[in-house]
C-alpha cells in the first residue's frame, strides 16, 4: 500500500470513529491519533461536526491539540505548553516530523542550526540522525543532508493541511503559474511547457 492510500486509510478510520464520539471521549481518539506514526493530515479529523462542538467546552483542549497537530510546530507547542495538555514521545516526534515539513513549505534549503534551533537539538549527529531515521524513511521527505555546508536540501516535503484562509492563496498561486505558462507558451516556448497544459 503506497504512502497516500495508507494515509486517506488513516483519515477516514480517525474520522469516522471521531463522529460517533462526544466531549471527553474524544480525548483518547485525539491522543491516539496525534501519536500514529503514519499519519500527518488532520483537517478531515477536525472538520467532523463532533470535534468542531469542542468549541468553547471544557474539552476544547482537544480541539486545540488537533489544531496544533494540523497548522502548528514544536515552537507553537513551546509556547502554549501551557494551555495544552503534556504530549507523550510519540506526539512530540510526530510534531517534530511536522516541523520539518512546515520548515520545507518555505524553504529548499534548511541551516542545520535553523532545524536544530526549532527542533530542540543539540548536536549535527542527532540532527542527521532524526532527519534520516523519522523524515526520510518515514517517507515524508526526501532530501541530502550538505555537511560541508551544514544544511538539508529538501527535494521533496510531503504538505501540511492547509491553514484557514491559505487555499485563497495557493488557487492565486496556481492561477499565476498558469497564466505565466500561457505566456510562455503563446511566445513560442511549446516545447519547453507544452506538457503543462
Amino acid at each position: 500500500m503506497d504512502i497516500e492510500q495508507k494515509q486517506a486509510d488513516l483519515i477516514d478510520h480517525f474520522a469516522k470513529q471521531a463522529s460517533v464520539l462526544h466531549g471527553s471521549a474524544l480525548g483518547p481518539l485525539v491522543a491516539e491519533a496525534t501519536s500514529h506514526p503514519s499519519l500527518f493530515a488532520f483537517s478531515e479529523i477536525l472538520a467532523v461536526p463532533s470535534v468542531l462542538q469542542l468549541e468553547g467546552t471544557p474539552n476544547s483542549v482537544y480541539l486545540d491539540v488537533l489544531r496544533l497537530f494540523a497548522h502548528g510546530s514544536w515552537s507553537d507547542y513551546k509556547r502554549n505548553a501551557a494551555c495544552l495538555p503534556q504530549l507523550v514521545p510519540e506526539q512530540v516526534l510526530k510534531l517534530k516530523q511536522l516541523t520539518v515539513l512546515t520548515l520545507a513549505e518555505t524553504d529548499k534549503v534548511l541551516p542545520y542550526d535553523q532545524l536544530m534551533q526549532e527542533l530542540d537539538v543539540i548536536n549535527v549527529r542527532e540532527l542527521e540522525d532524526f532527519l534520516i531515521n523519522e523524515c526520510m524513511y518515514a517517507g515524508i521527505v526526501r532530501g541530502k543532508l550538505d555537511q560541508l555546508r551544514r544544511c538539508f536540501e529538501v527535494q521533496f516535503a510531503a504538505g501540511r493541511d492547509l491553514r484557514p484562509g491559505q487555499l485563497g492563496s495557493m488557487i492565486q498561486t496556481l492561477s499565476n503559474c498558469l497564466n505565466h505558462g500561457q505566456v510562455l507558451k503563446g511566445k513560442g516556448f511549446h516545447h519547453n511547457v507544452g506538457y503543462l497544459f
